[in-house]
């Protein structure tokens, strides 16, 4: 007869069982997951190893090209700007290094810097959009006429333009001295701009920028900046925008330029300022100005070449 103490000691031999075989199996589980953990860490140790490796040859290609452009850049500009002269218009967040580099490729080039004009942060603030419109309108020198447009950025470019740039006409002054000493006296005491001593008029210009625009309003910055850049252009001979990694997307004065086909008809684009070979685009820029022709070029998906003259990508 099967008592009740042979169930239970049945029931718990079941149990036991149960109990070892779960904690087999699962030791068992556990090595196999381990050792595919491990193969698989190993792999991927792999895989970054392979990929730091490319990323030190890129860099390195990259960091060849950069010095390569730097030793041919005084050859590639020589002649591009003989006898002409040109103004350099900085934005508050452009790089001195990207202005100083500039400067010695212009020389370079044959051209005679006449002077420079810093836009202070506060010229592209949209909370003084209209005292920079007060400004503008109350210091016109006579004879200089506004566009049309009502946005601060083009009203500045307006006023400034014709005060940096002499008439693409005649070559001559479009503003006498002492209206020129005027308005950037009340522009500067307006902290809206920073002007170097004994800037003089030049038939084209520069306008420098960083990348892309931050913080509050980043958008209506960009856009003043870009206005600016345009209406100024249209003031001389030409001009070039140029700015660093950023600048061609929306957030960034070369990107709301080339996103305005009015303004890309005249006005050209450099974004990739901050590398030796940007630099010495942005030269070669300003020399296609001069025979009424414009592009966007650059490293960004919106440049149409990377060079004036190269094919497009």
């Amino acid at each position: 007869m099967i008592s009740l103490r042979y169930h239970i000691i049945s029931i718990a031999a079941v149990f036991l069982a149960l109990a070892v075989g779960v904690v087999l199996g699962s030791t068992t589980l556990s090595r196999s997951l381990l050792s595919g953990l491990n193969n698989d860490n190993d792999q991927l140790v792999s895989q970054v190893h392979d990929l730091e490796t490319q990323r030190n040859a890129q860099n390195a290609r990259l960091t060849d090209a950069d010095d390569f452009a730097a030793s041919v850049g005084p050859m590639a500009v020589r002649g591009q700007l003989d006898r002409r002269t040109v103004v350099i218009i900085t934005t508050a967040d452009a790089d001195p290094a990207d202005r100083d580099a500039l400067k010695t490729l212009i020389t370079s080039s044959g051209a005679r810097v006449t002077g420079e004009l810093q836009l202070t942060d506060e010229f592209s603030n949209p909370a003084k959009a209209d005292q920079v419109k007060d400004i503008v309108i109350r210091l016109l020198p006579a004879g200089v006429q506004l566009p049309t447009a009502s946005d601060p950025g083009t009203l500045a470019g307006g006023l400034l333009g014709p005060l940096l740039l002499i008439s693409k006409k005649d070559n001559q002054p479009q503003a006498s001295p002492q209206e020129t000493a005027a308005a950037l006296a009340g522009l500067t005491e307006g902290g809206f701009v920073k002007a170097s001593q004994g800037i003089q008029p030049a038939q084209l210009a520069i306008v420098l920028t960083g990348g892309a625009a931050k913080g509050d309003g980043a958008g209506d910055r960009a856009a003043t900046i870009a206005r600016f850049a345009t209406q100024v252009d249209r003031s001389g001979a030409g001009a070039v925008l140029a700015g660093s990694e950023g600048s061609a997307d929306g957030t960034g004065a070369v990107g709301v330029v080339r996103a305005d086909t009015a303004a890309t008809s005249i006005l050209s684009t450099v974004d990739n300022v901050r590398t030796p070979a940007g630099r010495v685009v942005t030269i070669l820029a300003l020399h296609e100005q001069l025979n009424d022709k414009s592009g966007r070029y650059g490293s960004a998906g919106n440049a149409e070449a990377p060079a004036p003259g190269a094919p497009d990508e």
